[in-house]
C-alpha cells in the first residue's frame, strides 16, 4: 500500500506542469499559420572515387611437360573406364540371356524326367524278370530288417579312439611332428 500512495504522489506531481504552447493537435498548428520547421535534407558523403593499384600481369609461361602428361594420362583412363562399363553392359546383357535360356532348360528337363519315368514301369520289369526266371522272390529267411530306432553311431575301421587329457596332448603334438617332417621329405 505504501508503494501505491508513493505512485499516485509521482503521478500529482506531474499535474502540476503547464505544457504552454501545445494545445493538443499538430494539425491545429498548421492551420493557424505557425512556421513549420522544413525537415532538413539528408547530406550524404561523397563516396571517394576507387582507384584500383595496377598490376603487373606476366606472360604466359610454356606448357608444362607434368601438366600435358598428367592431363593425357586422365584422357587415357577415362577411355579406360568407358570401355569397362561397355564390357560390364555386355556382359550382364549375356547373363540375362543365359539365366532366361536356364530357365527354359530346366522346364524341359522337368518335362523329360516326367517321360523317362513313364516309360520305366517296375511292375512290368518285375513281371518280366519272375517269368524268365532269371529273378526270383526272396524268401522269409533271405528278409533282413533294419531297425532305426536307435540313435546314429558310426565307427570307422581301423581309426583310434581319441585319448583325453595329458595323454592326449603328448600324442597330437608327437602326430603333428610326424606329418611335418613327413611334408619335408
Amino acid at each position: 500500500m505504501a508503494q501505491t500512495a508513493k505512485r499516485r504522489r509521482d503521478y500529482r506531481e506531474y499535474e502540476r506542469i503547464s505544457y504552454g504552447a501545445y494545445d493538443g493537435s499538430a494539425a491545429r498548428q498548421l492551420e493557424q499559420g505557425a512556421e513549420v520547421e522544413q525537415p532538413r535534407p539528408l547530406v550524404r558523403p561523397r563516396k571517394r572515387a576507387v582507384s584500383r593499384p595496377r598490376i603487373q600481369v606476366r606472360e604466359a609461361g610454356s606448357l608444362s611437360v607434368f601438366a600435358a602428361v598428367g592431363f593425357l594420362a586422365v584422357g587415357v583412363f577415362s577411355v579406360l573406364l568407358l570401355f569397362s562399363y561397355i564390357q560390364l553392359h555386355n556382359i550382364s546383357e549375356q547373363v540375362v540371356s543365359l539365366r532366361s535360356e536356364m530357365t527354359e532348360l530346366q522346364g524341359q528337363e522337368a518335362i523329360l524326367r516326367a517321360r523317362y519315368e513313364q516309360v520305366y514301369d517296375l511292375g512290368a520289369i518285375e513281371e518280366a524278370m519272375l517269368s524268365t526266371g532269371r529273378m526270383v522272390k526272396p524268401q522269409n529267411g533271405q528278409i533282413i530288417y533294419i531297425d532305426l530306432a536307435e540313435p546314429d553311431s558310426v565307427t570307422i575301421f581301423g581309426q583310434e579312439e581319441a585319448v583325453g587329457g595329458a595323454a592326449g596332448a603328448l600324442q597330437s603334438v608327437q602326430s603333428i611332428c610326424k606329418q611335418v617332417l613327413e611334408y619335408f621329405e
